[in-house]
């Protein structure tokens, strides 16, 4: 069990990744603050006065502008493998009253950032309509149909990441070193050490020496909460060493 392209996708355009954005007919790339609101719609946060707010001023008899996000993937801990790189096109239409003051709503979910205090200030918001998708990775290009994209759910293990994996390596390792090799039963070699260096919520990836294998979990997790259920059979020794004995 793993997560689809389009989940994938829409996890690296959720907002927490650096991105850059391409525009029509525009000098570039422009570096690019941005979230993915809930309807799948992209919401571009700039300076007013800025070099994004310039660039995605309409062409006469317009309203809006014609741009590609580029968005690559930055692995959490060194040894991970990269969940690739997604371009999403469309076209950006600066928002005014009642539409922006939704918007800076919508975007503080994602990333609650002081500069939407002067949303219609110094600050603007342009919101993306998605026309296209398309993933990378491993050199193999698929592309996502857009209403997948709308309807997927970021990963929601994806921004603390970092820190759950982090602590499997500070607290955790026996355990979950044993784990992997029942798991993998005769594809463990003896003196194999696994360690996690990707996790979502369909399960985790585990490099051992030069060899990465994944692990699902008998279910997708919804939340940190979730997944400290779910593994506190595997990180318990008490409930480990009772298992082996059953």
């Amino acid at each position: 069990m793993q997560p689809t392209h389009a989940e994938v996708a829409r996890t690296l355009a959720a907002g927490h990744l650096p991105a850059t954005a391409h525009i029509a007919c525009r000098p570039g790339p422009l570096p690019v603050r941005h979230v993915t609101d809930g309807q799948g719609r992209v919401l571009l946060l700039s300076p007013r006065d800025g070099a994004l707010a310039a660039g995605l001023r309409p062409a006469p008899d317009t309203d809006d502008t014609a741009l590609v996000l580029d968005i690559s993937d930055v692995p959490p801990v060194a040894g991970g493998p990269s969940l690739g790189r997604v371009w999403v096109a469309g076209w950006a239409t600066l928002l005014t009253g009642e539409d922006v003051r939704q918007a800076a709503l919508d975007y503080a979910d994602t990333d609650p950032a002081s500069d939407l205090l002067d949303v219609g200030a110094t600050q603007v918001i342009h919101r993306m309509d998605v026309a296209e998708v398309r993933y990378e990775r491993n050199a193999v290009l698929v592309d996502v149909d857009p209403d997948d994209f709308a309807a997927a759910n970021p990963d929601p293990l994806h921004t603390i990441e970092f820190d759950l994996i982090a602590d499997l390596a500070d607290h955790h390792v026996e355990e979950m070193a044993g784990y992997v090799r029942r798991r993998l039963g005769p594809a463990a070699r003896p003196g194999d050490q696994p360690r996690v260096v990707r996790l979502d919520r369909y399960g985790f990836v585990v490099r051992i020496g030069v060899r990465l294998a994944r692990l699902s979990f008998p279910r997708p997790v919804a939340d940190r909460h979730d997944l400290a259920h779910l593994l506190h059979p595997v990180l318990c020794n008490r409930c480990a060493h009772r298992d082996e004995a059953a």
